[in-house]
């Protein structure tokens, strides 16, 4: 049984589920400009991890195909054989049915709305119109990623506003760079799979200046959410510094891609990692500032 339950819990890739949640909660401490009720918090992850959970159970449902052929993905349990394809669609039909009809009564109908809306861009969206058909799928396939902040937003405030849409820019413009480096490390399984990922079709220059792009334009989205909502001078400063140290960190890479040496790796998996964790400190800088400001710092607009 517990050899089960293990399997059904990895279909639901649980360390994707964590880093969505790592930012609905500072996304809802914003929108409270302190602490929502504790209750308010926990109803919203549950909502938003069974949302995702159920998402990415339709992905492995979909895509047992291609991991069967990628040795990253040949151990998921629809591949071992420790999960059926029936039981897997039942269950990912289960935890989306679960997570609207949570939302509908323990938050309310707006999240539920971006739930759904989050499950059927990953699921139709990413996975059955743009994976196996351009090397843009990650982009545009990222927004599911991103819609965790408008639900947390919306949780506490019952509306969207400007402030979580900067915040969804962010991770807009964060996935390609934290998604291409692993596919430049796995480039021969996407390839295999037929998955016509960028780093397949696209040589380390292109890949890496494409990036680049993405990355200049995640900062500054991270930037432009002082103007947007009143954010004390330290997020400023946190969010230069960490832009500064990730974007130096995409530069190194596409230089190293410009001049290839013998021997010297590109540093993809490096730069994948370092991406967690600028987004992780984004997000407690973004989740920490309302109390910042309760100690006196001065916020950078009127409150």
């Amino acid at each position: 049984m517990r050899r089960r339950v293990a399997a059904f819990v990895a279909l639901t890739k649980p360390r994707i589920i964590e880093l969505l949640l790592v930012t609905t909660v500072p996304t809802m401490l914003l929108a409270e400009r302190g602490m929502p009720s504790v209750w308010l918090v926990l109803a919203t992850l549950v909502g938003g991890a069974a949302a995702a959970g159920s998402a990415n159970v339709l992905n492995c449902f979909l895509d047992r195909d291609i991991d069967q052929v990628m040795h990253r993905t040949k151990r998921r349990p629809l591949v071992t054989g420790e999960v059926t394809p029936r039981e897997a669609l039942v269950f990912g039909y289960l935890l989306g049915a679960f997570s609207l009809v949570w939302f509908v009564v323990t938050v309310n109908v707006l999240s539920a709305v971006l739930a759904l809306g989050a499950i059927l861009l990953y699921v139709v969206g990413y996975t059955m119109l743009l994976k196996r058909r351009t090397p843009q799928n990650i982009v545009w396939g990222g927004v599911a990623g991103c819609m965790p902040v408008l639900i947390g937003w919306s949780a506490v405030t019952g509306r969207v506003d400007w402030a979580p849409v900067a915040l969804f820019a962010v991770i807009f413009f964060w996935t390609p760079p934290h998604y291409w480096p692993l596919s430049m490390r796995f480039r021969r399984d996407y390839a295999a799979a037929g998955v016509p990922m960028l780093p397949v079709v696209a040589d380390d220059v292109r890949v890496s200046r494409e990036m680049l792009a993405h990355t200049v334009a995640m900062v500054a989205a991270s930037l432009v959410l002082v103007a947007l909502t009143p954010m004390t001078w330290v997020y400023l400063v946190l969010a230069a510094v960490l832009g500064a140290w990730f974007l130096g960190s995409t530069i190194a890479l596409a230089r190293r891609a410009a001049r290839p040496r013998p021997g010297v790796r590109l540093g993809e998996m490096r730069l994948f990692h370092q991406s967690i964790t600028y987004l992780t400190l984004l997000f407690v800088a973004v989740g920490a500032d309302p109390f910042v400001a309760r100690l006196g710092v001065a916020t950078l607009l009127p409150a």
